[in-house]
């Protein structure tokens, strides 16, 4: 259990404001199951009246959600923000616990800081270097020649191929894959030619890489992933792909080659995104779409239909089959109605 804080230590650390009771708490949870010592949130006013029956020792709020509240609270700008940032205090990342594990195959070439954890049956390759207080899990691969900055987490399990850099503070969760040969094949008229995949993947500081993710090295350039940026699980990254700073994914998302993503983006859950686009900053992709042409101005682009009863959908699905023939009906009494309108014309 994480030491517990007084709640007026916290507010002043991360800018806000203070109601009521210095209370201390030592936990974060949800409205519904929150007690006396931990801290909840809310951001949505359709749940305020959950409040009166929430166990919460303290609540984060935004100002407009405060009237008339007694009990104490914190009066954050983005109660959601302030939740994260106490959560993060209160159940920090662990810190390495420095050395090389007996079972770990470490080449005599590697440059392992003094103050890195290497886990059981870890692999790590000719050249490589690994900063201060960076982690390596148990099996997990780390090639030739790559750079692993300070403060990394390796998950179990995690593989980063030949000549990747990886900056500092990068979070990768289990049995993600970085620098695999991206998918170049040249057709040769009877058979697929392979093209050699000699880019890196370069990882900037601040990065987190979910689950069973993985992001190809780039054929001649680099694959490049920028500061800040949050790849969910279950995401495949094509080769000479370049995602801006502070960009999100979500899961499942699809990005195929040479596609350049701007700073602050936000792509949504299972969205394939075609191959040598260019999506500018700001932009948010809704969940579930093909992005097949550039994106040149921020704003929310979706192209799902919304969901229905399968029935619907069949009743339909058989009508769209016919939407070029009525276009083309249309057109045709398009057509007529202004020939019919000219013929009037004429006769008056």
């Amino acid at each position: 259990m994480p030491n517990a804080i007084l709640i007026s230590a916290l507010a002043e650390r991360f800018g806000a404001t203070w109601h009521g009771d210095d209370v201390a708490i030592c936990r974060v949870a949800p409205l519904e199951s929150a007690g006396a010592d931990a801290l909840t949130f809310l951001t949505n006013p359709r749940f305020k009246a959950q409040l009166a029956s929430s166990a919460a020792g303290v609540v984060a709020v935004r100002a407009a959600d405060a009237v008339g509240l007694t009990r104490p609270h914190v009066i954050a700008k983005d109660p959601y923000l302030f939740y994260a940032q106490v959560a993060q205090l209160l159940y920090p990342q662990r810190r390495a616990r420095p050395g090389i594990h007996a079972t770990a195959c470490v080449d005599v070439s590697a440059q392992i800081d003094a103050d890195a954890e290497i886990g059981p049956n870890v692999v790590i390759g000719a050249g490589t270097a690994i900063g201060a207080g960076s982690i390596v899990m148990a099996n997990s691969y780390v090639g030739d020649r790559v750079t692993l900055g300070c403060n990394v987490l390796l998950h179990p399990m995690v593989t980063v191929m030949d000549d990747c850099q990886i900056g500092d503070r990068v979070i990768i969760h289990p049995s993600a894959v970085l620098g695999g040969d991206g998918f170049g094949n040249a057709w040769a008229g009877d058979h697929w030619e392979k093209i050699p995949q000699i880019g890196r993947v370069v990882i900037g500081s601040d990065v987190e890489i979910g689950a069973c993710t993985t992001i190809d090295r780039g054929a001649l350039e680099d694959t490049v992933i920028g500061q800040g940026a949050r790849i969910d699980n279950l995401i495949q990254i094509g080769h000479n792909v370049e995602i801006g700073a502070h960009t999100a994914l979500a899961g499942c998302v699809g990005i195929a080659g040479s596609t350049k993503i701007g700073a602050r983006c936000q792509i949504g859950g299972a969205a394939m995104i075609s191959g040598h686009l260019e999506i500018c900053d700001g932009a948010v992709v809704l969940g579930g779409t093909l992005v097949a042409k550039s994106i040149r101005e921020p704003g929310a682009y979706g192209g799902p239909y919304p969901m229905q009863a399968h029935a619907d959908w069949v009743k339909n699905a058989a009508q769209l089959r016919h939407l070029n023939e009525l276009a083309q009906r249309v057109k045709q009494l398009e057509k007529t109605m202004a020939s019919l309108n000219a013929a009037a014309g004429e006769n008056e």
